[in-house]
């Protein structure tokens, strides 16, 4: 199968070498020994999301694109391809079908993937025709139902006496929904925590402490319990808050003009 221009490549140089020519190994065994093309590979996970600790493992994800005859098949092949997991690696990916399906259906994760400041290899013209699909097609109120659902899920999990590094996985979608009050009607917010605190015009107290909390888990393998700050427990409680008043209800059906624009990025990515 031929390979699409591969020409993007952002590694921070704090990444493990070897574990990047780990990955680097695996991606190009998915390629040849499932035949299929990864015009999109990235880190997700606490790395992207800006608060590693030093013992973070490294969750990479990618998109694939299968043979046109494969699309077709009377019995088509899986649209999940993993490799094996350890506890160093976390590496699988989505097909491109199965992506769209999700875009157009309200998960974030595909947004989330096309804005990871960590890639391992990526064709642009993709990623750039992936992210104006999703910010044509994607459903703000689904997406933040989705913020919202992550959220409330993670709060139960990092609930007093819990580690304090779940905390982590609360307050990043409680940002994630400040930024969608703020930037209305936009359905692609940044993946990084510091980058969606920013641009979520955050008060200074609220930065300093989500930025001290960052440091120290950057520091330690196990963060500990303890108290979560006050101002980030009142920021996550009143921001879930206006969530609930904002996204809670029934879902709405994608809408024909969403399901075709889908369609039709399919048919001419994959040639059909």
């Amino acid at each position: 199968m031929a390979s699409r221009v591969s020409s993007l490549r952002s590694v921070p140089d704090a990444l493990d070498s070897d574990v990047v020519s780990a990955i680097d190994q695996r991606l190009d065994g998915v390629e040849r020994d499932h035949d299929v093309v990864i015009p999109w590979a990235i880190e997700s996970g606490s790395r992207a999301w800006g608060f590693p600790s030093p013992d973070s493992d490294y969750d990479c994800r990618f998109f694939f694109l299968r043979r046109p005859s494969d699309y077709a098949a009377l019995w088509p092949p899986r649209d999940v391809i993993e490799t094996p997991l350890d506890a160093v690696f976390d590496v699988n990916g989505w097909d491109l079908a199965k992506t769209l399906r999700l875009l157009v259906g309200g998960n974030a994760t595909v947004v989330e993937w096309l804005r990871s400041p960590i890639v391992y290899r990526g064709d642009p013209a993709f990623r750039d025709e992936l992210l104006a699909l999703a910010d044509a097609v994607a459903d703000p109120a689904k997406i933040g139902r989705h913020y919202l659902h992550v959220a409330r899920a993670q709060r139960l999990q990092a609930a007093p006496g819990a580690p304090l590094k779940r905390f982590f996985y609360v307050l990043r979608p409680a940002a994630a929904l400040r930024w969608m009050r703020v930037h209305e009607g936009s359905a692609v917010p940044p993946m990084d925590l510091a980058t969606l605190l920013h641009e979520a015009q955050v008060d200074d107290r609220t930065l300093a402490a989500a930025d001290e909390l960052v440091a120290r888990k950057s520091l330690t393998r196990e963060l500990g319990t303890g108290d979560r700050p006050s101002v980030l427990e009142d920021f996550v409680r009143e921001e879930l808050a206006l969530a609930e008043a904002r996204f809670d209800g029934a879902a709405t059906a994608p809408t024909a003009k969403a399901r075709d624009a889908a369609e039709a990025f399919f048919r001419r990515t994959t040639g059909l």
